[in-house]
């Protein structure tokens, strides 16, 4: 089975996730969404992304139209705790982005916020969905560590199970 892991990455998180994928299955190719190949010759695409805004980012989102009638395993990284709400609405938000494609199984784990954008969040008044709360402060501490190794560890672990079940 010729594999794909192509991936977008803004602070590393992801490169981090895409990486340990690619180490558990060493045979397939991986590479940036900028620069990855055209997915028509692969039988599974693994696709990472980081999450904007509640969907995938630009660059994979761009990447996304180039996929059709592909088996799609689904990974990405995001500021909140991955067995959140938020986290799953994401998820599936990305997913339908993928309508054309079949997304065979999804992975989702915290990653780093980017500084500048925890700076800008600490400016908000507390009040505002994205301002300097208890709890906020707490996520973005939390975060911080992220991706850990158990993070990557599940990541190649669940990669190797998809392919297995294919």
């Amino acid at each position: 089975m010729k594999v794909l892991v192509a991936y977008s990455s803004a602070t590393g998180n992801t490169r981090k996730v895409a990486e340990a994928i690619h180490l558990a299955l060493p045979d397939a190719d991986l590479c940036p969404v900028g620069h990855a190949p055209n997915p028509e010759g692969y039988d599974l695409v693994f696709l990472g992304c980081w999450i904007d805004k509640g969907l995938a980012d630009e660059a994979a989102r761009a990447y996304m139209s180039k996929l059709h009638g592909k088996p799609v395993a689904l990974f990405a990284t995001l500021g909140a705790y991955p067995d959140s709400k938020y986290a799953a609405d994401c998820m599936d938000a990305v997913s339908e982005l993928l309508s054309a494609c079949t997304v065979v199984d999804r992975f989702v784990c915290q990653g780093a916020i980017d500084p500048k954008l925890v700076e800008w969040m600490k400016g908000l008044p507390k009040d505002h969905g994205y301002g300097p709360t208890t709890s906020r402060k707490k996520l973005w501490r939390d975060a911080e560590s992220h991706p850990d190794d158990a993070d990557l560890e599940a990541a190649a672990d669940w990669a190797e199970g998809v392919l297995a079940a294919l």
